[in-house]
């Protein structure tokens, strides 16, 4: 069993851009850890656990918005979510 090479964070960047989907709170944190990864050198140890338990975190206060988008995240069907009605740029966004 190979394992395929990880993608850089300007490739993992480039792919979502390509996709659209930058902005979902989940892949910005999957381009957060690559950025991460590729600095863990330059950075002290109590850097790297200090910026990964942030990055944690700040994933784990996603909670509720996540709540019932399984389709949508892991999918790609697109369910609108109560708590983010009405769409930005909807007739009824004000």
């Amino acid at each position: 069993m190979t394992l395929e090479p990880m993608p850089s964070a300007a490739e993992l960047a480039a792919y979502l851009e390509a996709r659209g989907e930058m902005a979902k709170p989940a892949n910005l944190h999957l381009l957060r850890l690559a950025k991460l990864r590729e600095a863990r050198l330059q950075i002290s140890p109590e850097e790297y656990l200090l910026r990964v338990e942030q990055a944690h975190a700040d994933l784990m206060r996603l909670g509720d918005f996540w709540k019932g988008r399984e389709s949508e995240a892991f999918g790609g069907i697109y369910s609108p979510s109560a708590l983010i009605e009405p769409l930005p740029g909807s007739p009824e966004d004000r």
